[in-house]
């Protein structure tokens, strides 16, 4: 019988809020290294990706971590990037209490982290980058830090972050506790624990190459042409899927080119602001798109269960990035489909990654219904996304308001046009609704809206020819329309720039009437010929 989290020595009001979210038994990875960990020995683990490492680690330290004071952080954990950064935050906030968690990482402004570490951070996340970048400026201090995690510490290895993290751990507390966790344990990670890590207890959980065994593998003969095809077929019939490409442009354009066939899709990489990427991630974790189209760098950060397929559109670099990319499906004792598309120019490259990870897979023509029948999850129907998109909209937007498009409530300015229920903040009402440029070229736009079915045209504060949202005189407004029988704004009872309704009446210089368009020869407002205006005056006096 497996160990209980209480047996391991974790506190109740942990085991409480781990348990509310449906968390009773530890992973082998936790149940292996908790109690080592809490007792204050240093912890060297091996494991793979979705075996549960957070909790493994962010026990101990929300359990012992003692108060930060302001810029003087208790424990550090660090993370190779953003994503993974963000993720081990959200979770260990999920069960930490009173204990205060902060995050650091680059791609999004200082002032919130910096407002952070002024308050005090018992335990910061941080990508090695930023914190320095932070440090340098004198925002915090690591000297009271006693207790350090390096997460994925071989990814950081490389991506080139290991003179970064040996300057940061050198400014910790000598005597520090120091865990890392890494899914190999050699190279620049073994010269790691010799130097910073006093009689570590060694944990190994799982193969070296896990994902490998889990997850069916697929060689797929291709050619630079009909790789787009392809890989909108395979997305189509094994989905949600994350899509490798080595470069952010190959990425961007792979995107545009997989959406025009018809697919919901987001991009990620480095290139992309924090906010963009976060946005990415989270359509993609729940289910309204149907492929994420990431970068080598994304590899590691992402962090999602339930991903159906990966799709290697480029060949990756080396056996090292064909496992960290495909450990993105397969995760936590799921299956999962890795499918590789081969030029035949690569194909050689292919064979060695294999024999590297223990592969012996042919290299075969693309067929849908063999990917159909290793999928772990029955194939979807496209629209389910639009399905799943929708309802989340109108989860986030219960009082019927749309940011963007047509919404079911009314209008948040009450500068909008005087539109049918069912207008959003910037978009459009009823059936004869338009946008903004369009309509302020037929001289019919409101500022913020567009009037109803039945209504009257809106303006800025108000509409001619209907009086309901008008001026108290009735006139027409700053940039508005008249209505369907309005008549031309004139000096005293309108402002000038007032349009003529449906009848054909003239317009002004930015509204247009009926058939006619322009200024009213005698407007003065609109400052009108003079002789139009003697000669106009003479007609109607007469």
């Amino acid at each position: 019988m497996s160990p209980t989290f209480s047996d391991l020595g974790v506190p109740g009001r942990i085991c409480d809020a781990l348990e509310r979210r449906g968390i009773t038994e530890p992973f082998e990875i936790q149940a292996a290294t908790i109690a080592d960990a809490m007792s204050g020995r240093d912890v060297c683990g091996r494991a793979p990706t979705g075996s549960g490492k957070t909790l493994a680690f962010g026990i101990p330290l929300v359990a012992d971590v003692e108060r930060a004071a302001p810029r003087e952080p208790r424990a550090l954990i660090l993370a190779p990037t953003r994503e993974l950064a963000e993720q081990i935050s959200t979770e260990l906030r999920s069960f930490a209490g009173n204990v205060s968690i902060g995050v650091v990482y680059g791609g999004v402004g200082y002032g919130p982290q910096l407002n952070a570490l002024r308050k005090g951070v018992d335990i910061l996340v941080a990508c090695p980058g930023r914190l320095e970048d932070l440090i340098e400026q004198g925002a915090l201090l690591l000297a009271n830090v006693d207790r350090v995690v390096l997460d994925e510490a071989d990814r950081m290895a490389d991506m080139g972050f290991m003179p970064a993290v040996r300057r940061l751990l050198d400014q910790t507390n000598p005597d520090r506790q120091t865990v890392l966790f890494s899914a190999t344990l050699d190279g620049d990670v073994a010269r790691l624990t010799r130097d910073y890590q006093r009689d570590p207890v060694n944990h190994e959980v799982g193969e070296e190459t896990p994902d490998i065994t889990t997850a069916s593998h697929v060689f797929w003969n291709t050619t630079q042409a009909d790789r787009r095809e392809i890989t909108a077929e395979a997305v189509g019939v094994a989905w949600p899927t994350i899509i490798f490409c080595r470069t952010r442009h190959g990425s961007d354009r792979l995107a545009r080119q997989l959406s025009r066939e018809g697919l919901k899709t987001a991009a990620i990489h480095g290139g992309r602001s924090q906010a963009q990427r976060t946005r990415a991630l989270a359509d993609f974790s729940k289910g309204r798109v149907h492929a994420l189209v990431a970068t080598d760098v994304a590899a590691r950060g992402i962090h999602v269960d339930g991903v159906t397929s990966v799709i290697h559109f480029d060949p990756p670099e080396d056996y090292k990035a064909y496992v960290h990319r495909s450990g993105r499906t397969a995760r936590a004792g799921e299956t999962g489909v890795v499918i590789s598309l081969v030029q035949p120019n690569q194909v050689r490259d292919m064979k060695r990654i294999q024999r590297q990870i223990g592969l012996n897979e042919p290299c075969t023509d693309p067929d849908a219904a063999v990917l159909r029948h290793l999928s772990p999850v029955p194939a979807r129907n496209m629209r389910d996304v639009d399905t799943e998109r929708n309802g989340s909209d109108r989860e986030g937007n219960r009082d019927g308001r749309s940011s963007g498009g047509a919404g079911q409530g009314k209008s948040q300015n009450h500068r909008s046009g005087s539109g049918a229920a069912g207008r959003s903040h910037n978009g459009s009402g009823g059936n004869r609704s338009g946008n903004k440029n369009r309509n302020r070229r037929r001289g019919a736009a409101s500022t913020n809206g567009s009037g109803g079915n039945n209504q009257k045209p809106g303006s800025r504060n108000g509409a001619a020819g209907n009086n309901r949202n008008g001026s108290k005189n009735g006139s027409s407004s700053a940039k508005g329309s008249g209505g369907n029988s309005g008549k031309p704004s004139n000096r005293r009872t309108g402002s000038g720039r007032g349009s003529g309704g449906n009848d054909g009446k003239p317009g002004n210089k930015k509204g247009s009437g009926g058939d006619k368009r322009g200024r009213h020869p005698a407007d003065t407002s609109n400052g009108g010929n003079r002789k139009a205006r003697r000669a106009h005056l003479q007609r109607t006096s007469s």
